[in-house]
């Protein structure tokens, strides 16, 4: 399977933990796109997914799948004899999604939205607001210590377990980096759990 990515962007880092802690990663041949040259935008890349985003899985039978949990989920359901990160019942399965959802919309994307409006990265390919990205920026930092406070009572953020969260959560907090967000010193519940994420061997893919 091909896996089209640039490893330096927070998503396909999300997929490539998600499958070095099932033990999959080695199944994906990676193919770097280099966002910064526009490669996702040329029509070749365009056939594979018509939304211009990485990460892109192309299977064996040249079918496509594009989206960070649709390729996650993907994988899930194929190998259901590796580690179950997205919920081993129904329950589970709809909590961890509910996870997800308030870690994607009220923590990566407002990072996002500062990385995009905050540096040059993106500056002559899309409109930028300075305001706007100081908000998300204020936004994201202030998601922080929600968390901090859940993991006052929890060793992970789902159960007393690893589960997909984990990894969304740790991907968004280091790519924060780049727009200047840190744990702050009364954060000790995040430092503590951020400190636990870093002694697993998916942290490094």
């Amino acid at each position: 399977m091909k896996f089209y990515e640039m490893a330096a962007a927070p998503n396909p880092r999300r997929v490539r933990m998600f499958l070095a802690e099932k033990g999959l990663l080695g199944h994906l041949k990676r193919i770097e796109i280099d966002l910064k040259k526009g490669e996702h935008l040329t029509p070749d890349f365009a056939a594979l997914n018509p939304m211009k985003r990485v990460p892109v899985l192309e299977l064996q039978d040249g079918s496509t799948i594009a989206e960070t949990m649709a390729i996650c989920r993907y994988f899930e359901e194929q190998f259901p004899k590796t580690p179950k990160l997205l919920g081993e019942t129904s329950f589970e399965v709809a909590h961890i999604e509910q996870w997800l959802r308030w870690l994607e919309f009220n923590f990566f994307l407002p990072v996002g939205m500062a990385f995009q409006h905050l540096t040059d990265y993106f500056a002559e390919t899309k409109v930028q607001h300075t305001e706007w990205g100081e908000e998300c920026k204020q936004n994201a930092e202030g998601f922080m210590g929600f968390l901090d406070k859940h993991l006052k009572d929890n060793t992970w953020i789902c159960y007393d377990r690893f589960t997909a969260a984990d990894i969304t959560a740790f991907c968004t907090l280091e790519f924060a980096r780049v727009v200047d967000i840190r744990i702050q010193p009364e954060h000790k519940h995040l430092q503590a759990w951020y400190d636990r994420m870093l002694k697993r061997d998916s942290a490094n893919v």
